[in-house]
């Protein structure tokens, strides 16, 4: 019994030719994987804020549904492909930040992190770091995909923190774009999942130029 080798897919990108890998995909796996976790822990907590927000419970659920938000968009912004390398790192230290702060807050402050941040919108000067992470891959995801959903996402996000910060935004008006949200993050990532994996790998020979223009510029200098 013989076996045929099967002879990988080479592709045209703009600088070259290149061929995906196995590791490749298995790196697109796991982003969409993560996002799908971030997107289900989000929409499980605000289901519960929603249903029953004041309930002790119900406020000590939603740390740890927020610290395994954070950890898997931490895993999809390691495993995100995104060919301006500053902007990548900028959007990795944007979740640092807002993870530390969002850590600090929970633990120095004696009420639930959830109402910490709710009854004291200034904490949004740190905690709102991690969405701002978040809308950078809306964002990347709307101008590479050109999808419906992450376009809405990218200026609906912004939106609802500010107004929870100023404290202009009426609660109804709150409660309905948190839903939205919510579902539209859903909606995102079940989309990301079906999707065909070589788009979200991108052209590899952008990257393979940007690096070694970065390592010819460092060899320069």
């Amino acid at each position: 019994m013989t076996h045929q080798l099967i002879e990988p897919t080479i592709y045209q990108g703009q600088f070259g030719e290149f061929t995906i890998t196995e590791s490749d995909r298995q790196g697109v796996v796991v982003y969409r994987g993560a996002l799908a976790v971030a997107a289900l822990c989000f929409a499980i907590g605000v289901g519960l804020v929603l249903w029953q927000g004041n309930h002790p419970t119900v406020l000590s659920l939603l740390t740890p549904l927020y610290t395994v938000f954070c950890l898997a968009l931490g895993v999809s912004l390691v495993t995100i492909h995104i060919y301006l390398k500053p902007l990548h790192q900028a959007l990795q230290v944007f979740l640092a930040i807002g993870c530390a702060a969002s850590l600090a807050i929970a633990h120095f402050s004696p009420d639930p992190f959830a109402l910490t941040v709710y009854n004291q919108p200034l904490t949004l000067f740190g905690v709102g770091f991690t969405f701002v992470a978040l809308t950078g891959i809306f964002f990347k995801e709307a101008f590479c995909f050109n999808r419906l959903e992450t376009k809405f996402l990218t200026f609906l996000v912004p939106v609802l923190l500010l107004g929870h910060l100023v404290g202009w935004m009426p609660l109804q008006v709150s409660q309905l774009l948190l839903i939205l949200w919510a579902v539209l993050f859903i909606v995102f990532a079940v989309r990301k999942l079906i999707q065909p994996i070589p788009p979200d790998i991108g052209d590899k020979s952008v990257f393979d130029y940007l690096k070694q223009q970065r390592l010819a510029k460092a060899n320069g200098q």
